[in-house]
């Protein structure tokens, strides 16, 4: 996956989509064009599609919840929220 678009979600909400250009064994990841997706600002647990550009990033492997391809990447709904006990 070097030299290939991917989005990290980290812990804390943050989510960021960049070009992978390193990583080691603590999963610290070196991005390159990163953007970072913003919050809706009047509910802060819905990630926008508005990004702000940061460049060069270290990212910590501590931080780090999840990476994925940013191709053929969707969101699904989550099966545990929102749902009806069964009886």
């Amino acid at each position: 996956m070097i030299d290939s678009k991917i989005r990290v979600k980290c812990l804390g909400g943050r989510e960021m989509c960049g070009i992978l250009k390193g990583f080691d064994d603590l999963v610290n990841l070196v991005l390159d064009d990163c953007e970072e997706f913003l919050r809706d600002r009047n509910d802060a647990s819905v990630v926008t599609e508005e990004t702000r550009k940061l460049g060069l990033v270290v990212c910590r492997g501590t931080q780090v919840s999840l990476i994925s391809p940013e191709e053929g990447m969707e969101e699904i709904a989550n099966p545990f929220m929102g749902g009806e006990e069964e009886d």
